[in-house]
């Protein structure tokens, strides 16, 4: 079983000793994520590892699972997949959080690799990733009301020829030729050993995990037994995890957000997941009564992602007791000092972050939960880990490291790097030099913690002043009226690019744009960073784990630019624009003029041409 240090760890020092204590071969003897669960069933065979809730109600009889069960079914899942797809057989999911989608998982990884599939995309992009993965089996969920994952699986099938589905539903579902019930297999197989051999571990591929938008078709990522080890174990050692912590899981499990800082990591140190929903914090339910479950399930750690946790905030907690919570943990987007100051106010405990990247298995720093913490830093790097921030020469490439709190990218070695993407010439630019290329900006203070300034792509260039948008989004959420806050660079003939701001407000706020540029010109200190608009939107597009979605922003605030300068500037209000991803430059404008608008091709095309962006102009 891994050997964790008894001291907690608080700095970096601490860090530092637990290094040169031990090896990470002496700490880490696992080879295999089969071998967590065997230690952990042996450690805690009678206790709880997984609480699935359903509806959240009061009266909920929730569903438990044992370690000593979990590794039961892991097993028993393993030696399905062996005997529908033969040797190590390619195992995608497309399902919400469920304790078979844990089991799944783990199953997937011991007897071949798993491919966790976010189910809300397009059936076009989920048939490429299946081919592109060489999936033999789809494990997906039966009809549903409220999903259309079955509807999806069913075209998948008649796309891809001699894929298997085997279908989660509820029993006396009515059976479909030629798909398999999972839960009848799996309790037709053996679940005190292995029928296929030995386990997959070491260097073979354990998982391919998707990145990329919701759009598009998203690169896989390869994951080693080795890589996932050794971020779960960074993540249980920096997070402090004991097993009389409860946990709250509300991250899908086609993130890795979801599968190793709040699951591998966990189930290391016999940690009870809470799983709120197969929706997450995403079901109404489960927000209007986070708090009551809380209480209700004794919890010691609040997970979720900054949007979430906002939302779950604003839920008045006074009626319960949540003198249990030791910490908060935070992730897959920065951090607004206004969320971490609420979460203080209401919990009494602090909330902490981690920087995670799906190319580092899951992890790259955390702020460690027994530690001071520190406003919006990610903390240290996880033990036997390496991470620089680097200044980028004039090709573009990684150079000699920065000063403190000089901005630079983020740069990371570790046994816990994935090998690449499954199709190496998605490489270039990622994998170099003995370095992972994160894209993040970020820098170090003088301890050494990590602060993230947004993405290399996300930073707004005005003039050749370079803007960070955090700077922008944490001083509006400071506003009460606002719980989402998105900045962006809006094209600009002139300066390249102008600052603006998207706003959700919380429910039931009201508040004017003018008092919102007032409060961000009282609290911006630089002038350039001021944003030159702000737009109050319903809803901030959001991605299926909680992130900010930019790209649609980025496109959207470029649509706002052009349609002034066309359709007021040059007054020709019955233009259509449209804005894509792509081009020359990365972004590409459309504008289509009617008929009688002929003559002024030139003059727009003209206007157009003064901006970063490629755009062409047609009469239709």
């Amino acid at each position: 079983m891994a050997v964790f240090s008894d001291h907690p760890i608080q700095s970096l020092e601490d860090i530092k000793r637990l290094e040169s204590d031990l090896t990470l071969d002496q700490r880490l003897p696992e080879r295999s994520i089969l071998e967590v669960f065997e230690a952990s069933a042996a450690t805690y065979p009678d206790k709880t590892a997984l609480t699935m809730l359903m509806t959240g109600a009061e009266d909920e009889q929730a569903r438990r699972v044992t370690y000593a069960q979990l590794l039961g079914l892991i097993r028993g899942a393993a030696n399905m997949f062996a005997d529908l797809g033969g040797p190590a057989p390619g195992v995608a999911y497309m399902l919400p959080s469920l304790i078979e989608t844990y089991v799944t998982l783990w199953g997937a990884e011991t007897a071949g690799y798993a491919v966790p599939i976010n189910f809300l995309l397009q059936v076009e992009s989920i048939v490429d990733l299946l081919r592109a993965s060489d999936t033999k089996i789809l494990v997906t969920l039966g009809p549903h009301p409220q999903l259309d994952i079955w509807e999806k699986s069913l075209k998948i099938r008649g796309q891809i020829p001699g894929l298997t589905l085997v279908r989660i539903a509820p029993p006396g579902t009515p059976s479909v030729e030629g798909v398999v019930d999972f839960g009848e297999a799996i309790q037709s197989q053996p679940m005190d050993h292995l029928t296929f051999g030995d386990a997959r571990s070491g260097d073979d591929i354990a998982a391919y995990f998707h990145t990329g938008g919701t759009t598009g078709v998203p690169k896989l990522v390869a994951h080693t037994h080795r890589g996932q080890l050794v971020a779960a174990f960074g993540g249980a050692t920096m997070c402090g995890y004991r097993s009389d912590d409860v946990l709250t899981a509300t991250l899908p499990l086609f993130h890795v957000a979801g599968t190793i800082a709040a699951g591998l990591s966990a189930f290391m140190c016999g940690v009870e997941l809470v799983v709120m929903s197969a929706g997450g914090l995403r079901t109404p339910a489960i927000v209007s009564g986070f708090w009551r479950l809380v209480d209700q399930h004794k919890v010691t750690l609040v997970g979720g992602v900054p949007t979430a946790l906002g939302a779950v905030l604003q839920i008045p907690a006074e009626d319960y007791d949540l003198s249990r919570i030791r910490a908060g943990l935070t992730g897959a987007a920065l951090l607004p000092p206004s969320v971490g100051a609420r979460f203080h106010e209401v919990t009494g405990a602090k909330l902490f972050e981690l920087l995670g990247m799906t190319e580092t298995s899951g992890l790259v720093s955390i702020d460690p939960l027994s530690g001071a913490g520190a406003v919006s830093s990610v903390g240290w790097p996880l033990p036997y880990s390496q991470v620089d921030i680097l200044r980028l020469t004039v090709d573009g490439e990684l150079g000699d490291p920065c000063e403190v709190d000089e901005i630079g990218v983020v740069a990371i070695r570790g046994e816990h790097i994935s090998p690449g993407h499954r199709d190496s010439a998605q490489n270039t630019g990622v994998f170099e030099d003995d370095y992972l290329n994160s894209g993040d900006l970020g820098y170090k203070d003088a301890d050494g913690r990590i602060y993230i300034a947004g993405r290399s792509k996300d930073l707004i260039i005005r003039s050749g002043h370079n803007i960070d948008p955090t700077m922008i989004e944490n001083t509006m959420t400071e506003h009460p009226a606002v719980a989402i806050a998105a900045a962006v660079g809006m094209p600009d003939a002139y300066a390249g690019e102008l600052p603006v701001c998207f706003v959700q407000l919380h429910e039931g706020a009201e508040v004017t744009v003018e008092a919102l540029q007032k409060h961000a010109h009282a609290h911006i200190d630089e002038r350039p960073a001021w944003p030159k608009h702000i737009y109050i939107m319903e809803e901030v597009p959001l991605t299926t784990v909680g992130k900010i979605y930019k790209p649609s922003l980025r496109l959207e605030a470029a649509k706002r630019a052009v349609s002034q300068l066309i359709q007021y500037d040059h007054k020709l209000p019955e233009a259509k624009i449209a804005v894509t991803d792509g081009g020359t430059r990365g972004m590409h404008v459309a504008v289509t003029l009617p008929e009688q608008n002929r003559s002024d091709i030139s003059a727009v095309q003209s206007a157009l041409d003064e901006y970063l962006f490629s755009s062409s102009v047609e009469v239709r």
